[in-house]
């Protein structure tokens, strides 16, 4: 049963004061009574009642405007207001209305009438009431998610950008359909110079489009850091999203290996639209079209990560998109579409305004997104210029540091198994090796080129003395690598703390007959040749560098200084 309601009479005349205010009383409710306007206001401030029995016509104030006040005290809450009237024209009712009246009575006045409207009005207030308690209860149930979200996101978005999207050679735009974007941009600098670069686009848009982002991000920064190659990276990515995510839900990618010193790309586009290559001598477009099925669909062993190789020049770019970009529609329902992008392509004259061109082209367009939008160029550079720090996923302050280890790979895994990702995967756990991260692989790539070809296949290096004979060596190389039956090569680690910093010694040996290499230190080296650089490069970049015992391999060794 309804509780009692608190209700406010206001009528100049007291007999009919007395009146309903016995007829309020009589159905249990609280009668407050005031003999004019003013009088009604004023107790209307101290009591705060339920309801209002209003007079319209009475001295000091009339019924008008002390309706009026106390709707704009009552502010969001519903206080109903009857007016009492002895009025019938219909301007005089509708006036009782628009003061804020939410029914009227006639006099005289009639107690079942009276007693019904009380309980209907009574009804609505409740209601009322409900709603704002709800619409509260929604705003901060609303306001904890935003903020849940907003923490989320700024979490997301440092693992989601923390390698080198800032690249002088990078230019993006990302423009979230919702509040978390469903689109990934990722930019790392490999260990051996060059970068990875990965347009995502997964299913739909929002926090549940995005879920998959941070464990992607992960491998992708992890592995680019420790030196894997980008289809061993394709295949953990893969394999990663296929066990977490629920069926449906996929990433479509765009993979590009970017080289500066090959100046070569490699793509891998799985479901995405198609990018593009644009030469910069002839403004020739190149399609870089999508031949597999997005990250997460297959699984590991029919998951196919082949790519497309493609030789770049300075100044060449490569632009990405995600389907957001085609999809937009403008007022007439029209879609961006693939078309117009080709369009501003053949338009364009200068490379270096193209990325500006697209950009104001979807202005012009004035279209309305249907989903995560992204773009990205990524130029070719002669070579970076800024130091390409690695993104790595964890601090490395947890690794051990002192121990040595070895390592003996065989024939049938040289054959098929590259071990510097793996040899990298525990010195970059580190922390003091990590600021050291290019040097190391590229030490560590030069003495197991040189073991590998010279050592165990038995390989002369002045072969690549020109491109004729550049060609030869690596046809050679090929087919010594896959008659091989016998051989070995040994990585023999030591990791020795040294104050508060420490230093790294790689010993390196192969079944070879071993070499001199003071002599080849010595000896003229022309950075012009196809030859010859390798072993100067690792005296140059480590800390020290010496032969091993009896000619046998070489030691290398890397300082670093205490930590801040």
């Amino acid at each position: 049963m309804p509780s009692p309601l608190t209700i406010l009479i206001a009528e100049d005349n007291a007999a009919d004061r007395l009146l309903l205010s016995t007829i309020v009383s009589r159905q249990g409710h609280r009668a407050l009574t005031a003999a004019n306007g003013l009088e009604a206001v004023s107790l209307f401030q101290q009591e705060q009642p339920q309801l209002v029995l209003m007079d319209a016509l009475m001295p000091v104030m009339d019924g008008f405007e002390a309706a009026r006040r106390i709707k704009q005290l009552a502010g969001e809450a519903l206080v109903p207001i009857i007016f009492l009237t002895s009025l019938t024209e219909n301007e005089a009712l509708v006036r009782c209305l628009e003061a804020g009246g939410d029914d009227f009575l006639a006099k005289p006045y009639n107690r079942v009438i009276l007693e019904a409207k009380i309980k209907a009005l009574d009804r609505l207030r409740r209601l009322q009431d409900t709603v704002l308690q709800q619409r509260d209860l929604i705003a901060r149930h609303n306001e904890h998610l935003v903020t849940e979200q907003r923490v989320a996101k700024a979490v997301f978005d440092k693992v989601a950008h923390s390698g080198c999207l800032s690249a002088p050679n990078i230019r993006y735009l990302q423009s979230p359909y919702a509040l978390f974007n469903g689109d990934l941009l990722l930019a790392a600098y490999k260990p051996s110079g060059g970068m990875h670069v990965l347009l995502g686009d997964f299913t739909g848009h929002g926090l549940p489009a995005a879920i998959g982002a941070m464990p992607l991000a992960e491998v992708f920064y992890g592995m680019t850091a420790k030196g894997y190659a980008m289809a061993d990276i394709l295949r953990e990515m893969n394999a990663k999203l296929k066990r977490i995510l629920p069926v449906g839900v996929f990433c479509c990618a765009t993979f590009l290996n970017l080289s500066f010193q090959r100046r070569m790309v490699e793509v891998w586009n799985g479901g995405l639209p198609d990018g593009y290559l644009r030469r910069a001598g002839s403004g020739e477009r190149v399609p870089l079209v999508s031949r597999h099925l997005p990250l997460g669909v297959l699984e590991q062993s029919a998951f196919n990560a082949h790519f497309e190789a493609y030789p770049i020049e300075t100044d060449d770019r490569i632009f990405l998109v995600s389907d957001g970009v085609l999809e937009t529609r403008n007022d007439n329902d029209e879609v961006f579409g693939d078309q117009r992008l080709r369009e501003v392509f053949d338009a364009n004259g200068d490379g270096n305004r193209l990325f500006d061109e697209i950009q104001l082209a979807l202005s012009a367009f004035r279209g309305h997104a249907q989903d995560d939008v992204s773009m990205i160029e990524v130029r070719m550079l002669d070579e970076v210029t800024e130091r390409a720090k690695l993104a790595f996923t964890d601090s490395g302050h947890s690794s051990p540091l002192d121990w040595s280890a070895s390592f003996e790979f065989r024939a049938q895994t040289l054959k098929r198994f590259n071990p510097l990702p793996f040899l990298l995967q525990l010195l970059l756990e580190v922390q003091g090796l990590r600021d050291q991260g290019g040097a190391l692989y590229t030490v560590l790539a030069e003495l197991y080129s040189n073991a590998l070809e010279h050592g165990v296949l038995g390989l002369d290096s002045s072969l690549k003395r020109n491109a004729e004979g550049f060609a030869r060596y690596y046809r050679e190389r090929s087919e010594r690598l896959a008659a091989l039956e016998a051989g070995y090569v040994r990585f023999n680690l030591q990791l020795l703390p040294e104050g508060r910093g420490g230093r790294l010694i790689v010993k390196v040996q192969d079944s070879g007959k071993g070499f001199d290499l003071a002599g080849v230190l010595a000896g003229p080296t022309s950075m012009d040749s196809l030859c010859g650089r390798g072993l100067t490069l690792v005296s140059k970049l480590a800390a020290h560098c010496e032969p091993g015992e009896g000619g046998q391999g070489i030691h290398v060794e890397f300082r670093w200084p205490a930590q801040a």
